[in-house]
């Protein structure tokens, strides 16, 4: 049985091509991991334009096109992540096979919070690097080719998660192109896990394509899990996994075959999606890990078993007319949610605001069972309407606090948070985005952590950010999609247990110098604190640290120490370590917090703040927003590509859609080269993994001249079903030939409410109708198997509005309704549309979904439930079950109890459609009936079955 990937963040690669015609002078694009090539035709008549592109490190796609001329003969990913820092190198290997000059394009996808370090191309032997300069000098080169008038022109945009690269040139025929990016990022721990992400969309069949990816964690890797929209039984056998204690090998290596898509389409590749792996570390020791090489140090802290703090938090809810519809019906759907989430020691309040700020209750109430229901009413009758007063509503939540601070309201060593959720720029009362923050500043004078929530693109990002960081807190955009509210969810739950504050690290000051940030405000539950530094020349025998912060209702200090020659001795293994990587991961932190530093300090101190930031980005080769890589070209190709990382708040107005990533042809003339920035959002895995929606002045995109066409259309994946499915295979019968002679106008055949499979008794299969509405309803619990199944079944409307399946081992959890599949574990959610393939294995489960909507959750040992998005008659979400053999002696609840004591009675003797089925005791009258047997997809298939009715 293959072994599943270990650790994934990041990274994404694909291939794709795309054809378009037009008259004139035509262009060939064969759009690969970074090349293009285009074609002058001597005829003025129509020519067509094909793009090829491989995109790294979080997509790759684009449109179709001619195969034969542009081959992508070898993709490679390597990625190496030690201690928590992945360093990934993308190499695409391309062959011109045409006999014209083609211009063949690299693009690829990079998470936001990854910097490039290198990126290069070589073209029959000659290198040509690109040159990190800073963005001033970069700018110069870039504007004279503008005066030149040579394709230029930047596109900045970005998306939840990546954003794209792309570089292009001309090859001559049978020339070869490699082009190879570098890239580094620190995984940062979310809700109980690091994750890297790899998007995998050739859309051309690749002769060597392999990914590798090597994780080494001195604390012990505690979990690995794998996710995958794109996997197949056949296609899991090119993926291994090797892992020991401290150590994980991730390799996938699929042959031609393997990634065919089917027999009938041999020349089309399976591989289109994401494949994501998560892990988290070992703790043992409760004053962190400190880890060292070649002279420099890092210190990861986050203490397991600590109690949670008690929190006095006040959501402060903008209820603007620009919130009306979907996004205030979304605020109010994760409110509810998130009330319901409130620890009994928790107190809280709420404001709503549009033109005036309005509070629910006079001050603050303890989260009481009574409470909460108030308020999740008080909730659902917010409506949207009027301006946006963000100065007033934030005010009145400090004066809250204040007063129950006053009063000794405040439960000792609790702490205070204020959450506001805005969708645009202040338009009431105080509208200076300048005195608004000073105002909140003053009034919140370090108290008090703010978190301010952007929903959407029409609010200015770098105010509430600057809001944020001011005052203790942090900033959030919330993409508007089907998922929001899961996003708002997901958002609170990183803040909903704080752990400790005031928390400080403490180092010997002989023996360290160039420390990164080491105080911070709170640490909370399945996050991580890190502090690097590095070690002074007299190295130190051992390195000690102490971590001081308060918890409840006590001072702590945690003391922990390590040995330095030990640490430099453990990371010695080159297959999984780079060199000299710690230093680069002090470098990248360093940079990172001094870009944040600046958002929040004054003009003299911010241009020091820069300058730092621009030296270490210049001395480590880093593309941050200081920076910008300049790319070489071959003599006579455009000479003026300039890669830029934006922040945020630089593309406010434009509208990113998840499931979308921006493709369109480009026109140059005779111009052979471009290199353009573009981003895209990622719609199925945008909760989990790291904080989806966490943007900020880090948030970089690689962007070049470019002129941009008419977008292409984009080609969904198609997956053939997992080859286990038999019972419930995506064939379709054929209607026409099971149509009987009855009446003229036959009742159509309906499906019941659920078919069991009865294994071992004299009837193989039960359907049951569910006829007594009963409201949220336990349809099927069993300890032995640690599973528990609950749903609400809609009498009217023949369909289950919701089911809800609990696994014990993992502790997961999967809610299926008509719209999407929400899976919570850890408290982390994430959000799956129907019809969408997936592919996720971690310890004791699997999970799959097909384009048919059938989710299975399944493992060797246990009960399969599947989950069906049914389009047939009577469609709505239906149930299945499979080898329930497996249930234990002590499964119950409605559907539960056919698998206990069950005694079928003989036929009767008057009439042999019916009988009577005894089940623990009591007696069901049972019926011979037509069915629509709904297992095996629409329109389903007309079965003869005992029916039963509930």
């Amino acid at each position: 049985m293959p072994k599943w990937p270990q650790h994934l963040e990041g990274v994404g690669w694909s291939l794709a091509m795309a054809t378009k015609c037009r008259g004139g002078v035509g262009k060939l694009r064969s759009g690969l991991p970074g090349t293009r090539a285009k074609m002058k035709t001597p005829a003025p008549g129509r020519a067509c334009g094909i793009v090829l592109v491989l995109l790294s490190l979080a997509t790759l796609q684009t449109l179709r096109a001619q195969k034969n001329d542009i081959d992508i003969y070898s993709l490679t990913v390597d990625s190496k992540v030690s201690s928590r820092f992945a360093h990934t190198v993308v190499t695409s290997r391309v062959v011109n096979k045409a006999s014209t000059l083609q211009e063949i394009t690299f693009q690829m996808e990079l998470p936001k919070k990854a910097f490039i370090t290198n990126f290069s191309m070589i073209i029959d032997g000659v290198t040509y690097p690109g040159n990190i300069k800073e963005k001033a000098a970069a700018q110069e080169q870039y504007s004279a080719a503008v005066a030149r008038g040579e394709s230029a022109g930047l596109v900045k945009a970005t998306g939840r998660k990546t954003e794209q690269f792309q570089v292009s040139v001309s090859v001559a025929p049978a020339a070869k192109v490699t082009f190879k990016l570098v890239y580094e990022e620190l995984l940062v721990r979310h809700l109980g896990a690091y994750e890297l992400l790899l998007k995998v969309q050739p859309q051309q069949l690749v002769k060597h394509l392999q990914m590798d990816i090597y994780i080494f964690e001195p604390q012990g890797i505690s979990f690995l899990e794998t996710e995958s929209t794109f996997m197949t039984n056949e296609l899991a056998e090119a993926l291994i996994t090797s892992q020991n204690k401290t150590k994980a090998h991730v390799r996938f290596k699929p042959t031609l075959s393997q990634q065919q898509k089917s027999p009938e389409q041999q020349q089309d590749t399976v591989l289109d999606g994401n494949f994501i792996v998560r892990y988290d570390v070992d703790r043992t020791v409760s004053g962190g890990s400190i880890q060292i090489e070649n002279g420099y140090f890092v210190h990861y802290f986050a203490p397991e078993h600590l109690a949670t703090i008690p929190k006095n938090v006040i959501f402060v809810i903008d209820k603007s007319g620009s919130m009306r519809g979907r996004k205030i019906q979304q605020t109010r759907e994760a409110l509810i949610k998130i009330l319901g989430d409130l620890g009994p020691r928790d107190q809280f309040n709420l404001i709503s605001f549009s033109g005036e700020a309005a509070q629910w209750k006079p001050q603050l109430v303890p989260a009481s069972a009574e409470n909460v229901n108030e308020a999740k009413s008080y909730a659902t009758g917010i409506q949207a309407q009027g301006g946006t007063n963000i100065n007033d509503a934030i005010l009145m939540a400090v004066q809250l606090l204040e007063r129950a601070n006053r009063e000794e309201l405040l439960p000792a060593g609790s702490v205070t948070l204020i959450i506001l959720l805005t969708d645009g720029d202040p338009t009431a009362g105080e509208t200076n985005p300048s005195r608004i923050q000073k105002n909140v500043q003053e009034a919140i004078d370090g108290q008090h952590s703010l978190f301010c929530l952007g929903f959407g693109f029409d609010v200015s990002y770098s105010f509430l950010e600057k809001l944020a960081l001011d005052n203790g807190g942090l900033a959030r955009r919330i993409y508007e999609d089907s998922d929001s509210a899961l996003q708002l969810q997901d958002f609170y739950q990183e803040v909903a247990n704080p752990l400790m504050t005031s928390v400080a690290f403490e180092y010997p000051s002989n023996a360290v110098e160039a420390v990164t940030q080491d105080a911070f405000r709170l640490f909370f539950k399945g996050s991580e604190l890190v502090v690097a530094g590095k070690l002074r020349d007299q190295n130190p025998d051992v390195l000690s640290a102490k971590v001081r912060g308060q918890l409840h209702m006590e001072n702590v200090t945690f003391v922990t120490e390590s040995r330095v020659a030990e640490q430099e001795e453990a990371f010695q293994s080159p297959r999984y370590i780079f060199h000299s990587f710690m230093e680069r991961l002090w470098a990248y932190l360093t940079i990172q917090q001094l870009l944040e530093q600046t958002v929040s300090t004054l003009d003299a101190e911010k241009q020091a703040l820069e300058a730092r930031a621009l030296n270490l980005s210049l001395s480590y080769s880093f593309v941050t927003p200081l920076t910008s890589m300049v790319i070489t070209k071959p003599e006579g190709q455009e000479q003026s590509q300039v890669a830029e990382k934006p922040v945020e708040n630089e593309n406010r107005h434009r509208n990113v859609h998840s499931g979308h990533t921006l493709f369109r042809y480009h026109s140059m003339g005779d111009r052979a080269s471009r290199i353009t920035g573009g981003s895209s959002a990622d719609p199925v895995f945008s909760k989990r993994r790291g904080w989806r929606g966490q943007a900020g002045v880090f948030d970089k995109l690689y962007s070049f001249p470019t002129r941009l066409g008419p977008p292409g259309p984009l080609h969904p994946p198609h997956l053939p079903y997992p080859s286990h499915r038999t019972t419930w295979g995506p064939t379709l019968p054929d209607v026409m030939s099971q149509t009987t002679t009855a009446a003229p106008h036959p009742a159509p055949i309906q499906p019941p409410s659920v078919i069991l499979p009865l294994p071992g008794q004299s009837v193989d299969r039960l359907c049951v109708d569910l006829k007594r509405s009963q409201g949220p309803t336990n349809l099927l619990s069993d300890p032995g198997q640690g599973i528990e199944v609950t749903g609400h079944y809609e009498t009217e409307k023949a369909h289950f509005s919701w089911i809800e399946v609990t696994f014990k081992k993992p502790q997961l959890q999967v809610r299926a309704s008509p719209e999407h599949v929400v899976v919570t574990r850890n408290r982390r959610s994430s959000a799956y549309k129907w019809k969408k393939t997936l592919y996720s294995v971690m310890p004791g489960l699997k999970m799959t979904m097909d384009k048919a909507g059938l989710l299975l959750l399944s493992s060797p040992d246990r009960v399969t439930i599947g989950l069906l998005s049914w389009d047939g008659p009577g469609e709505g979400l239906r149930l299945l079950l499979r080898d329930t053999d497996r249930f234990s002696s002590h499964v119950s609840g409605t559907l539960g109890q056919f698998y206990q004591d069950v005694l079928w009675e003989p036929l009767a003797a008057a009439d042999d459609s019916k009988r009577t089925l005894k089940v623990q005791g009591h007696d069901h009258s049972a019926t011979r009936e037509l069915k629509l047997d709904y297992q095996e997809g629409p329109p389903g298939t007309e079965i003869s079955c005992w029916s039963v009715e509930l």
